[in-house]
């Protein structure tokens, strides 16, 4: 059995970008940027580096979610890693997406910088995964 699951919590690094495919069916695409706390070795305090993910939701659920997503919306997403690979001027090129299934919005409405309306509960269907900030890698023990 193989199990390829993802559950990220960030913030939309972009607009998202609502296409069609020929079928008429929605494809949505947006990026997330999801800090990581470490602690720099050399100076002994905490620093915040990004992990940028590109995510594609399909359907009508896509649609849907597009007029409430902005750049800096802080989302939970609960999807699967899907590999793909292409050729582009003579090079193979090759890439991780995050097919997003479950999206749960949790900029507050008032902290959004969108002047959307704010979200029907019908696609808030996962919590926030709880953060582990107050840990390093030498807190591990293995």
């Amino acid at each position: 059995m193989s199990i390829n699951r993802v559950v990220l919590t960030g913030n939309l690094t972009r607009d998202p970008e609502l296409r069609a495919l020929p079928s008429g069916s929605s494809v949505l695409g947006f990026g997330i940027a999801v800090n990581e706390r470490r602690k720099n070795q050399q100076t002994g305090e905490w620093e915040e580096r990004p992990n940028y993910f590109d995510c594609t939701m399909f359907g009508s659920r896509a649609e849907a979610i597009s007029k409430f997503l902005t750049k800096g919306t802080k989302v939970a997403i609960e999807g699967r890693l899907q590999w793909r690979q292409w050729e582009k001027d003579g090079q193979t090129r090759s890439k991780v997406d995050i097919i997003v299934n479950e999206i749960e919005f949790l900029s507050s409405r008032d902290s959004s910088s969108s002047s959307a309306p704010a979200p029907s509960r019908e696609f808030n269907n996962i919590p926030a995964a709880p953060t582990t900030d107050a840990y390093s890698d030498e807190d591990i023990p293995f």
